[in-house]
């Protein structure tokens, strides 16, 4: 990764040429910026060799779902993804319509069957019947959380019928050990709602308190639900 930030080939890193590439990793800019102060010790706006790497791997730790911080650094994780070096998945915040969506047809046409045995009104879940579908695949409630927060794109409290299949999606590779990303990867956005995804960053990867807060209470408390109807394949 150096040689690309680094073109003078100096063996340090300016912010600016820093910021660009570090965006590519899909990241918001709050925990990028959280990145870059834990990355430039000395507060001189310039990372050495080893302090872009501390940046790199910090980088990887928020993309698979640790804290920010150094106490993260010595924990395995994969290498940090970047948009333009990895597959289409990664490609953050650029919905393209073109892009083909990651949901394949046989696992949407399973997704809706569970989707209709929950009752939908108007074609829309509440909370109440997605959680214990949530519940039931036994992953961590803060996984939960994320998955809630990432497949329900418009904010409205509610799932339809393909915010559903990507929350199941995203249960599903949480379930085969694949990190759930901080933010919805751009194949991940269903088809009908890209346009208004379209541009860069239209989405926050990190809600503010408030949306959080809004959006776990429309999500009962954990332990009322007890796991009874265990997640078809």
């Amino acid at each position: 990764f150096l040689p690309q930030v680094d073109s003078a080939n100096a063996g340090r890193v300016l912010a600016s040429d820093a910021a660009v590439f570090l965006k590519k990793s899909g990241l918001t800019d709050l925990v990028l910026g959280k990145i870059w102060d834990l990355a430039d010790t000395d507060g001189k706006g310039i990372l050495n060799k080893q302090e872009f790497f501390v940046a790199l791997r910090l980088v990887a730790c928020a993309q698979n779902g640790l804290d920010v911080s150094l106490n993260s650094l010595n924990l395995p994780v994969p290498p940090p993804r970047f948009t333009d070096t990895s597959s289409p998945l990664l490609l953050s915040g650029t919905a393209s319509s073109d892009l083909p969506w990651a949901v394949k047809l046989e696992d949407k046409v399973k997704y809706d069957a569970i989707f209709d045995s929950l009752n939908p009104v108007n074609g829309l879940l509440s909370g109440d019947k997605v959680k214990p579908v949530l519940l039931n695949s036994k992953l961590p409630v803060d996984i939960l959380g994320r998955v809630w927060e990432l497949s329900d794109i418009d904010r409205d409290g509610m799932l339809d019928r393909d915010e559903f299949a990507v929350a199941m999606f995203l249960v599903y590779c949480a379930l085969e050990k694949e990190p759930v990303p901080m933010s919805l990867p751009a194949a991940l956005v269903p088809p009908s709602k890209r346009k208004p995804l379209s541009v860069p960053g239209a989405m926050p990867l990190i809600p503010s308190s408030t949306s959080t807060k809004e959006s776990h209470q429309s999500l009962p408390p954990v332990g009322i639900l007890a796991a009874k109807t265990p997640i078809t394949q």
